[in-house]
């Protein structure tokens, strides 16, 4: 899939309530003391909304690396190290685990320690502090916020655009405003919206899902072919096929064979998408933060 084409579809995937979200965020960004940011820890950098960025500069700033029980943990720590270098608050989690959240409030406590300082200079001690959440769709925003409060506040799914509406959420000295996932007009590169692609945050219905699983199987082949490997018992020999050649490969190991023995590379692909989003493959990082070097630059 091009560039041009998923560009084409963005009125399929960018509808109007994603503006209304960005237009509803930037009137309440200048209500709320801190921003706290959910980020796939499988695709920091690719779930990183430049929108969101614009709208949020200037806020303490939390970055939640969420679903980090999916991802390979080493790259998560130095994931954590890179945010922390730039001068944000950053913590790894897993959402749907009680610890997490308690990590999450320890480390939003921290980051507005200052303000919290001001406020009881003035007397104000105490008082609630008020939280921003976003983040792309199916981020796990409202799993996150469900478990921060202890109970279901927030509706939750495991599919796209399940939050549609700014929905505020008590807990204890928090306030926290909950908004709609949102994705951002135009991606930068076909890297960006192919990770994005690979978690769900793309509604499948406007991807070609053997696309998407070739573009799968060319980065696992690059990044952990002894994985790949050892899940589909492949040889090295299969490891060093192009793309389409592996999901062939692969449909026939499997046998999702058609009349005359054909591969059905789309029942292969479906396969493949549906076993890396259920983490049947291991613990997996698609992207690694940048080097120091790239940093400088």
């Amino acid at each position: 899939m091009s560039n041009e084409q998923i560009n084409r579809r963005q009125i399929q995937w960018f509808p109007g309530h994603m503006a209304k979200t960005l237009r509803i965020m930037e009137a309440d960004i200048r209500h709320v003391d801190a921003v706290l940011q959910l980020l796939d820890a499988r695709i920091p950098a690719s779930s990183l909304n430049p929108e969101i960025q614009r709208i949020t500069r200037g806020k303490p700033h939390l970055y939640v690396l969420n679903k980090a029980d999916l991802a390979d943990p080493a790259v998560t720590a130095r994931w954590v190290k890179y945010f922390q270098s730039q001068g944000e608050g950053c913590v790894a989690i897993t959402a749907r685990q009680r610890g997490g959240a308690a990590a999450v409030r320890a480390a939003i406590e921290k980051e507005l320690s200052d303000l919290m300082q001001r406020r009881a200079v003035r007397g104000m001690a105490g008082a609630r502090l008020r939280v921003m959440v976003v983040g792309i769709p199916n981020v796990g925003k409202s799993t996150f916020i469900n478990s921060f409060a202890g109970s279901v506040r927030a509706k939750a799914a495991d599919k796209p655009g399940v939050t549609r509406g700014k929905q505020w959420v008590t807990v204890g000295n928090f306030d926290l405003l909950d908004m709609p996932g949102v994705l951002w007009k135009k991606f930068d590169s076909l890297e960006t919206a192919t990770n994005l692609a690979f978690i769900g945050s793309i509604k499948d219905d406007i991807l070609d899902i053997e696309e998407l699983a070739m573009g799968l199987l060319a980065q696992m082949s690059r990044m952990y072919p002894q994985m790949l490997a050892q899940r589909y018992k492949l040889t090295e020999e299969e490891l060093a096929l192009d793309p389409w050649e592996l999901l062939q490969a692969i449909g026939r190991r499997r046998g999702m064979l058609i009349s005359g023995g054909e591969v059905n590379t789309e029942r292969a692909a479906i396969m493949l998408v549906d076993e890396f989003r259920a983490s049947k493959w291991g613990r997996i990082s698609l992207e690694a933060p940048p080097s120091r070097t790239e940093v400088a630059e």
